[in-house]
């Protein structure tokens, strides 16, 4: 009787520990994540156990590990990377009323298989004193041979110039998508080197007119302790392009649910908090991104920039033509 007794504590304690956490990996670095996954924690007394590191390294290592992976939940800073997950059948399906709700259809998986956490904006930056508002207009705009050796932006092979490209694909074909390259690439002041916040710096300093970057860089050098910083974000204006056309770029952080998550329902319940309003804004007001949720406003510096028309075509689409976007970014020479 006390062996039974002795054995049934100690499954009740092994069940027990299974259900209190839950195993991230994560390409996300910020603060407002470490704050919410303490915020889960204490809500719900589930451990949140994170491993950080690219998203390609960690998309790798959920395929290497298979069915002896820890991660419950892959978290990621791009639909390429989320896309590229799900056709390596590295995430599964979930059923989930309260996500359904909180985040609109066209950035969630149409399988529910990933979901959309936060937005970015691909938008211009640029120098007022060298360019004039009225000549930009879609991305294709700065492909003009009035822009020449005035722009500048990451290398191809960042995942934010990847979707861009993918997104132009999917709206106006590979054929648009290689003459935007070309063009783009002859407009560049110098080859592609270092992050978004080098762009603007770069913007700034007057070694290029404008920049193509993501929106919440911005924001964050607008709302840090950097004074430099500060002065030269308030120094640029943006731009959001395809105005008139099919909207600004949208790319996002995302998470899904992976295919042999040991701690699916904690899973489930961490995706579902991180898409509330209490989460989206603490995403809004502690990193500038824009919320999915559309009963949370974006920050008060995000705000001050206006509303504008987005792209909501399908991120799946994107995610599809993400091969291609490679192949014709080095078929037009973009670095």
């Amino acid at each position: 009787m006390v062996k039974k007794l002795t054995l049934s504590a100690i499954l009740l304690a092994s069940s027990l520990f299974a259900a209190s956490e839950v195993n991230v990996y994560s390409h996300r670095h910020y603060d407002s994540d470490k704050i919410l996954f303490k915020k889960f924690e204490e809500n719900t007394g589930i451990k949140v156990n994170v491993v950080t590191a690219k998203a390609e390294e960690l998309v790798s290592k959920l395929a290497i590990e298979g069915e002896n992976t820890p991660a419950d939940i892959l978290i990621t800073a791009d639909i390429g990377n989320l896309y590229e997950a799900k056709t390596r059948n590295l995430l599964q399906s979930i059923e989930s009323k309260t996500l359904q709700e909180n985040i609109p259809s066209h950035l969630r998986d149409d399988q529910n298989q990933w979901f959309a956490l936060t937005k970015r904006a691909r938008i211009f930056v640029y120098n007022p004193s060298k360019i004039d508002e009225k000549n930009l207009g879609d991305y294709f705009s700065i492909t003009k041979p009035e822009f020449k050796g005035k722009i500048i932006t990451r290398s191809s092979t960042n995942a934010y110039n990847k979707s861009l490209l993918a997104s132009i694909i999917a709206n106006h074909g590979e054929e648009k998508a290689l003459e935007f390259t070309k063009g783009l690439v002859d407009n560049f002041a110098y080859n592609p080197k270092g992050g978004d916040r080098d762009q603007i710096r770069a913007v700034a300093a007057g070694d290029a007119d404008l920049a193509i970057v993501n929106t919440y860089y911005l924001g964050v050098m607008l709302n840090g302790k950097d004074k430099k910083d500060l002065e030269i974000a308030k120094s640029v204006k943006i731009f959001f392009p395809a105005q008139e056309t099919t909207g600004t770029h949208i790319n996002i952080s995302g998470a899904g649910v992976t295919n042999f998550a040991k701690n699916k329902e904690n899973a489930v319940k961490l995706i579902e908090f991180l898409s509330s309003e209490e989460a989206q804004a603490t995403f809004a007001e502690g990193n500038h991104e824009y919320p999915v949720n559309a009963k949370v406003k974006p920050s008060s510096t995000v705000s001050s920039w206006g509303t504008f028309k987005e792209d909501n075509i399908s991120l799946n689409e994107i995610g599809k033509n993400t091969k291609k976007a490679v192949e014709i970014a080095t078929e037009g020479n973009w670095k």
